[in-house]
């Protein structure tokens, strides 16, 4: 009989999730986070590269109140005769206004999930699921920020900006990951946001869809415009087992036997079939977008998409799932 060694919330727990506001006492929970904390100063050099790989995707050029000249356009009439620009209206046949970029700072709210569920990690992935959000979390972070706009961690009320900006959200985690006395949460906490501000939520998302609908239309009624990021390991997706397996959290305080792998699978492949389709339909009731990203693609995919709908303009319903990378 085979032994997977796998969260067991990761794979059986999408038909039994976890209910909203029940502990996750995982033993060993602890002592994960604080694994993951001794592994930040890797994760941030990895996001450091991410964060250069798309950097200049989000522009935030666009025409507003500020001091810096963007461009020329030509006069409407009706516009006040003091925003003519006279010497190059004396060009050509044509008035010519001056417009000034934009620079007011967006702020940029970033949540990742660091529960139990978000430690596993399969011997087709590159991290682990907590790993892999962490370093494109850091990495989205570093862009925006370099980008001129506002990050923080949802939650703590204080954000960041600048090129350290990656390095403050990650002693932030290093410090929340140490100072841990009990599991991390799985679903996002309770924040005010400003308006039209941008959330970003990473996570596996194994957990009641009511639970996280809660949080998301909180958020939204708030004004807050949002990303979900799934994060999913390729067995995860998958299940290729057969025959006789015994699934088992890492610390071995959970089991779940299995005779018929290939059976149990199929259901399986059901239930999260439709899992998603419901997180889809949560993220299009409030025209937030929702990305797949497996641990086998490299973070950078994922962080290009998240940045190129971060800077284009809202439009109707979103929430259709959309995997990042052509393999995913």
């Amino acid at each position: 009989m085979a032994r997977v060694r796998a969260q067991a919330v990761s794979v059986a727990g999408l038909l039994a999730p976890r209910r909203q506001g029940e502990a996750s006492a995982a033993p060993g929970a602890v002592e994960r986070a604080r694994d993951l904390a001794e592994r930040l100063p890797r994760i941030v050099l990895e996001a450091r590269r991410v964060a250069a790989s798309v950097s200049g995707v989000h522009g935030r050029r666009r025409a507003g109140v500020g001091e810096n000249f963007w461009q020329f356009r030509p006069y409407v009439p009706g516009e006040a005769a003091a925003r003519i620009d006279w010497r190059r209206s004396g060009r050509d046949d044509r008035l010519h206004v001056r417009q000034r970029e934009w620079e007011a700072a967006q702020t940029v709210w970033l949540w990742v999930n660091l529960s139990s569920s978000m430690g596993f990690r399969s011997s087709l992935a590159m991290d682990s699921k907590a790993g892999r959000a962490l370093t494109l979390g850091l990495g989205l972070a570093g862009a925006l920020a370099q980008a001129g706009e506002r990050v923080g961690l949802l939650g703590e009320g204080q954000t960041t900006g600048g090129a350290a900006a990656l390095e403050r959200l990650a002693g932030a985690c290093a410090l929340r990951l140490r100072e841990t006395r009990d599991d991390q949460p799985d679903l996002p906490p309770g924040a005010s946001v400003a308006r039209a501000a941008a959330i970003v939520l990473v996570s596996d998302f194994l957990n009641q869809p009511e639970a996280l609908a809660a949080r998301i239309r909180a958020l939204a009624h708030q004004g807050a415009r949002g990303h979900l990021v799934l994060i999913a390991d390729p067995v995860e997706e998958s299940f290729p087992f057969s025959g006789q397996i015994m699934l088992e959290t890492a610390d071995g305080a959970e089991r779940l036997r299995i005779g018929d792998a290939s059976g149990w699978g199929d259901g399986y492949r059901v239930a999260l079939a439709r899992h998603r389709a419901e997180l889809a339909e949560i993220a299009a009731r409030w025209g937030w977008s929702l990305t797949l990203h497996r641990t086998d693609r490299p973070a950078s995919e994922a962080a290009l998409r998240l940045l190129t709908l971060m800077g284009a303009p809202v439009t109707g319903r979103a929430g259709e799932l959309h995997a990042s990378g052509s393999g995913a």
